[in-house]
């Protein structure tokens, strides 16, 4: 009896022990461990569908959802509520449509542009119900961009929101030459070239098209097209298959949302993170969203209030402009417990918490053509990511040794890459594997190749290269740090410096011009700066700038900034440089080049001089 209770004594010690050594040595153990076996078992059922050829879709989800809850709100927007039926029956009505009359064919490309409304859903719904991959296109794109999209990713059908017909002014003849037919969503058209929807709409059957048109029975199909500003100028069309729409699907449910939450989504479907996580989340969970045409910070906490939300999106700049706003009694009144999103800052993120209550704040890292995601599931504040041992046995990546002067990856004498220390920052590389497929951009084999590196540690290996530089702590937490080459990010959108450059080259004053991206102190991303040589025997023309770049460039593309220089500077490569660019800024009192600010009102750029630069610096000027 003796020798038993001390065995046991001794069992409870060594347990005990255990336990306070891996909360000093593997604090995050558990959480690790619980959180990997929810998407290793998600991947696994993934795997189920590869071998097996039969994939379950994101659609055939919510067409399953529609049975089981056909009465649950699916979409609200606007204050009104839209069942899982209701978006169910206009898209099997919209499908018909598109058979009968669009005569729409299995594994056609159509383009959609829309602003965020629930037909921008039912069409997306209807039109994959009858085979097709849909390309969203960005709503801030203009005419000559518009025609790229749709060319580089075939489509020969575009169908647009009534709001945005007008968007068509100067490229619809070119639309119709291309044997590109274009439907609105309206019951009449002021042009006889432009079909309309909801007239064909109100006759249509609402029957399910035949399930064979929809079925696929691989995960690596392509099922949309999502377009990003990578760095090669005008927009590149990202192949999303089932294999991704799935893996994005699962976001919510694997940082622990359930089907009685209620998600806010303010960010545009046209991206990835509003319509594949987002909506696709909601489906995959059987929940409720609060769709808003645009974000709003001055309604965002009453439609949280009004219509019991519990989980947002977001992006950082989102944040910021929430805390920027005027503080009120009821800011902590709210059912918001968690928000899933990217690019949030430190400081933004500890004010967040503090002034609207402890809200779990989801990071999640990853680019929409990317092979590889981070998800912060621990909630540690300034990391997008955590990573540990079974992760990388997983998804193979890493970090390599970046020259920032030159614009490129540290390489040996040998030709190979270098590995960053613990703690150091580094090019972030996920290699290429049948785990972690790349399945690269429409259109073109070239732009896919870009984003790869081969021969990175060993001849024949091949990385997708993320262009961002991250640093990894000793405890597996994974830090953004900044982006590098030809892209940075403003208004919550990634704009290409090649596309810009490109624009600006077509004006007659300019010889040379290098796009960049500024930080400005109190704001997300970096803010368009052009350093540029103006042709010998013409002057400097801001109103002329000001008018070309409002018409051919998104709002968010536009410089802010311009230096005028006499010189360009090259790298050692022949590459225009920017890193001296960036560091130097826009101040006008240590930079002796002329310096010129857009100003909205005078639609024109004007001298950057201090009192203006201090207005910038004390948020007083709109940008």
């Amino acid at each position: 009896m003796i020798l038993s209770l001390g065995w046991l004594s001794a069992l409870v010690a060594g347990l005990f022990s255990a336990h306070v050594l891996q909360k000093l040595c593997f604090p995050y153990f558990w959480r690790d461990l619980l959180f990997l076996l929810k998407v290793v078992g998600y991947g696994l059922k993934l795997e189920w569908f590869k071998l097996t050829s039969s994939v379950r879709t994101v659609q055939d989800r919510f067409i399953q959802q529609a049975q089981r809850i056909p009465n649950k709100p699916f979409v609200i927007y606007e204050g009104v509520a839209h069942t899982y039926r209701d978006i169910d029956t206009r898209s099997n009505r919209l499908a018909n449509v598109f058979l009968e009359k669009v005569k729409l064919k299995k594994g056609d490309c159509v383009a959609l542009l829309m602003s965020n409304e629930p037909d921008f859903l039912c069409v997306w719904f209807g039109l994959t119900r009858v085979g097709c991959s849909v390309a969203f296109l960005n709503t801030n794109i203009k005419a000559k961009s518009l025609l790229h999209c749709l060319n580089c990713c075939g489509a020969k059908t575009l169908i647009v929101g009534s709001d945005l017909v007008q968007c068509l002014n100067g490229i619809l003849t070119s639309l119709l030459e291309d044997n590109t037919q274009v439907w609105a969503m309206k019951s009449q058209s002021e042009h006889t070239q432009v079909n309309t929807l909801l007239d064909e709409l109100d006759a249509a059957s609402d029957r399910p098209v035949p399930a064979v048109l929809r079925a696929c029975t691989s995960l690596k199909t392509p099922t949309l097209y999502i377009f990003t500003s990578g760095t090669t100028g005008l927009p590149k069309a990202a192949v999303i298959t089932h294999l991704q729409s799935l893996k994005a699907a699962a976001g919510f449910w694997a940082f622990g949302a359930t089907e009685d939450d209620v998600m806010y989504t303010p960010l545009p479907l046209y991206h990835s993170a509003a319509s594949l996580v987002g909506i696709g989340g909601v489906i995959e969970l059987g929940a409720t969203c609060v769709l808003k045409k645009k974000f709003s910070a001055s309604q965002f906490w009453n439609d949280c209030r009004k219509h019991d939300v519990t989980v947002f999106q977001y992006i950082g700049e989102l944040c910021r402009y929430l805390c920027n706003q005027p503080k009120t009694e009821l800011d902590k009144v709210h059912k918001v417990r968690m928000g899933v999103g990217n690019g949030l800052r430190q400081d933004v993120w500890r004010e967040f918490q503090s002034r609207f209550g402890n809200i779990k704040m989801c990071e999640v890292y990853g680019s929409t053509e990317g092979n590889l995601c981070f998800m912060n599931h621990i909630g540690k504040i300034g990391t997008v990511g955590r990573s540990n041992f079974i992760y990388r046995l997983l998804f193979k990546y890493d970090l390599a040794k970046y020259d920032m002067v030159k614009d490129e990856p540290v390489r040996d004498q040998y030709g190979f890459c270098q590995r960053v220390k613990k703690g150091e920052t580094g090019l972030l590389l996920s290699k290429v594997s049948a785990i972690s497929p790349f399945f690269g951009y429409a259109g073109s084999k070239q732009l896919t190749e870009k984003k790869l590196m081969r021969n990175v540690f060993v001849k024949g290996d091949a990385y997708f290269n993320t262009g961002d530089l991250m640093a990894e702590d000793q405890e597996g937490f994974i830090c953004f740090r900044d982006r590098v080459g030809d892209t940075f990010r403003w208004k919550g959108e990634n704009v290409a410096t090649t596309e810009v450059a490109e624009a600006l080259g077509q004006l007659d004053f300019i010889q040379e011009v290098n796009v960049y991206g500024v930080e400005i102190p109190g704001h997300e991303g970096r803010a368009g700066m052009a350093a540029m040589i103006v042709r010998p025997g013409f002057t400097f023309n801001g109103k002329k700038l000001f008018e070309h770049v409002t018409r051919d460039l998104p709002g968010y593309a536009y410089p802010l900034f311009i230096r005028l220089q006499e010189v360009m500077e090259m790298t050692s490569t022949f590459k225009q440089q920017k890193f001296q660019l960036v560091q130097s800024g826009f101040n006008p009192s240590t930079i002796s080049d002329p310096l010129y600010v857009v100003d909205y009102q005078q639609k024109s750029y004007i001298p950057l001089t201090d009192s203006i630069y201090q207005s910038i610096l004390a948020r007083e000027r709109k940008l």
